[in-house]
């Protein structure tokens, strides 16, 4: 059969609800009118005739006529979209009971009290997760304020937060600590969270970061109690715990993932050589100059360079570098420091990781000899998380970088806010926008 374009025509049905399923998408609920106007959708649906029976005693109940509903939906084509529901009413028709007047309940359209579709709180939720969206902003495609949004928004992220099942198969756990305030922490709480990251790699090697939770403070205790309640099932899975260098975090590992392998993150280790050899750039600018850097002194004009990569250097570069260390015999401290931060970056990128960690461990056996005394306590930290330092080499390279992405993507979602005020709030934002709740 076809129809007046002469395309093949739908399949004939005669019952409506099966036509509005396709039309509305909400089973169950038929179209009885729609109207449209220049930035609103009202369509008036209702759900098809049927015995009801007292939910209490269970009495077939009369029938009261209806209500009128006004539910708030997922916009469409720029405009707001109203659902008119024509709510049935009944009433029980046994004296005893103490049920009395009772309404239709659709769980798929709507919750019992609310006035946002279960369809719109579904859509809100992936728009806050995927398109960087904002409750104001989503509130102003539904038509309804923040506190309505949110108040409809909430409830389904602490269910997805109350799932024990997410952390389920973690096996590598990063941790590092976010700065979610800068009010008075009188008034606000700590400035600092402390946030765990899943580094688990998939089948393939690949890793899908994804937050797992943020607790108040930067302490060992924190992070200790955040272990202990996950329970042993939890820590006995942890294989690796990579971390930054902070002492109160390396503790809590030692006391709560005994059979972990505590991992030193490479960007911050090489972090800490770059700092030391700025150190002793500064140090050596003040003695030879009793200034600090200014524009023509040799130091000052390398200092960019000093921070780079030997391998990422130009010859003009090199040959600029070159020219400010001959320019004074005391700025050869600064060469020997850069050059021991190179030493430190390449033990990292050596292709072998056994080649790595023989370069590793020469850099552990003479960097606290230097007569610099930078590099000196460099090398004596390094001796100090020895154990943490080498294990980069024997987990495949593990390391914190995927908790630094997550970190960024806390950053973003914080910003598009503007801040915020409530830090539970903040915190289940925070873990939808980060992969923490998976609806």
């Amino acid at each position: 059969m076809t129809n007046a374009t002469g395309c093949p025509a739908a399949p004939a049905t005669t019952d409506p609800c099966s036509r509005c399923d396709v039309l509305l998408g909400l089973p169950g609920v038929q179209v009885e009118a729609v109207e449209r106007e220049a930035d609103l959708l009202a369509v008036t649906v209702s759900t098809p005739w049927r015995l009801m029976g007292c939910p209490d005693c269970g009495v077939v109940a009369a029938s009261r006529g209806r209500r009128m509903r006004r539910l708030h939906d997922v916009p469409h084509a720029g405009a707001r979209v109203e659902l008119l529901w024509r709510q049935r009413l009944w009433r029980c028709p046994d004296p005893g009971c103490p049920r009395g007047m009772f309404s239709e309940q659709v769980p798929g359209l709507v919750a019992a009290r609310g006035s946002v579709t279960t369809r719109a709180i579904g859509w809100a939720i992936d728009q806050l997760r995927r398109e960087h969206a904002t409750i104001s902003g989503l509130g102003r495609q539904l038509g309804i304020a923040w506190k309505t949004a949110w108040r409809a928004i909430r409830p389904e992220l602490e269910r997805l937060d109350a799932d024990e099942s997410r952390f389920a198969g973690v096996t590598s756990l990063g941790v590092d600590e976010h700065i979610w305030h800068h009010g008075d922490p009188r008034r606000k709480g700590p400035k600092e969270l402390t946030g765990m990251v899943d580094l688990t790699r998939d089948e393939k090697g690949r890793l899908h970061a994804r937050l797992l939770d943020l607790v108040p403070g930067r302490s060992k205790k924190a992070y200790a109690d955040w272990l202990t309640g996950r329970g042993e099932v939890f820590r006995s899975g942890i294989q690796i715990a990579a971390l930054d260098p902070f002492g109160g975090y390396k503790s809590a590992i030692d006391d709560e993932l005994a059979d972990a392998v505590a991992v030193l993150d490479a960007f911050h280790v090489v972090k800490l050589g770059t700092q030391a050899v700025d150190e002793v750039r500064r140090r050596v600018q003040q003695d030879t100059t009793g200034h600090r850097g200014r524009k023509g002194d040799p130091l000052y004009g390398i200092q960019r360079l000093l921070r780079a990569g030997a391998e990422n250097l130009t010859d003009k570069q090199l040959n600029r570098l070159a020219a400010a260390i001959e320019a004074d015999p005391a700025h050869e401290a600064v060469y020997i420091a850069w050059r021991c931060a190179q030493d430190l970056r390449a033990a990292y990128q050596a292709r072998d990781t056994t080649h790595g960690r023989a370069l590793a461990e020469k850099i552990l056996a003479t960097f606290h000899t230097c007569p610099i005394p930078e590099i000196a306590r460099l090398g004596r930290t390094l001796r100090k998380w020895r154990e943490a330092f080498l294990a980069y080499f024997t987990t495949g390279r593990a390391n914190n970088g995927g908790t630094e992405a997550v970190n960024g993507i806390v950053e973003l979602a914080r910003r598009l806010a503007r801040g915020y005020r409530n830090r539970d709030n903040y915190r289940l934002r925070m873990l939808l926008a980060a992969g923490g709740l998976t609806p």
